[in-house]
């Protein structure tokens, strides 16, 4: 967040460490070394690593670190979860990119899922959204409602009815909060935007806005309102600048076109 960079995170697939060239050459001949005797202590394990030698010309230093370091840090899965990654279309689970994020900045956490991120509240006018301020707050206040309800209940199922260990609100938040995923269903029911736009003005997968919106037409279902369509079609990402132009709605300066 501070610095404004993106880092491309790139992992190597499970089961590749057979490959590792440092495996082959290194941690293999020190387990045949102390294979059979016992690693007593913190000496012993050292010093039977250093003695390690091959014919070939393999020598190893090893000495203990002095370091300190934390015990029982974890990150959790709401952590994990909120982070701002776009995953890549070949393996996204192994290579995505982690982009800097907005944080609300009198408490440093993530913003609250009934607010829309900062690079997208201008999509909450009601020219873009056909609600005014007050319907829509009312609208976010009851698929929040809705939403938490839906939450516990797939979390119960998930968990075979058993009793929950932690506290309700706890657990994995995502990426995108309620609001933003209203707003993408809503460019999509209403403005008729591609789902595949929309993924590249959210910064995530086509497949992830398919999920959100399937999510929020349920949660809207369940709350008895409808989207009807808008008096504007949009074809593509670049119509909605236009769109914006139009009814006079500044645009935030981070905005992705199709070019």
């Amino acid at each position: 967040m501070e610095t404004g960079l993106e880092i491309s995170v790139c992992h190597f697939p499970p089961g590749t460490s057979k490959w590792n060239k440092v495996e082959h050459r290194l941690f293999s001949h020190i387990t045949m070394n102390w294979r059979g005797r016992p690693l007593a202590s913190h000496e012993v394990i050292v010093q039977t690593i250093a003695a390690t030698t091959t014919r070939t010309g393999l020598r190893v230093h090893a000495e203990p670190g002095t370091s300190a370091y934390d015990t029982g840090v974890q990150v959790s899965d709401r952590q994990m979860d909120a982070l701002p990654l776009t995953r890549r279309d070949w393996h996204g689970d192994w290579n995505y990119c982690l982009h800097p994020q907005e944080y609300d900045q009198a408490s440093g956490a993530p913003y609250p899922l009934g607010l829309p991120s900062p690079d997208l509240v201008w999509l909450a006018c009601p020219a873009i959204t056909g609600l005014p301020a007050c319907d829509w707050d009312a609208l976010i206040a009851t698929l929040l409602t809705l939403h938490d309800q839906q939450r516990e209940a797939n979390l119960d199922t998930r968990r075979g009815h058993r009793p929950r260990l932690t506290a309700p609100g706890t657990g994995r938040r995502p990426v995108r909060t309620l609001a933003d995923r209203l707003l993408a269903t809503i460019l999509h029911q209403r403005l008729a935007l591609p789902q595949v736009a929309i993924a590249g003005l959210f910064s995530v997968r086509p497949e992830t806005i398919s999920k959100r919106i399937r999510d929020i037409r349920q949660l809207l279902d369940q709350a008895g309102y409808t989207i009807h369509p808008g008096p504007h079609r949009l074809a593509s990402l670049d119509d909605l600048p236009r769109l914006a132009a139009a009814e006079g709605i500044t645009i935030a300066p981070k905005i992705k076109t199709a070019c």
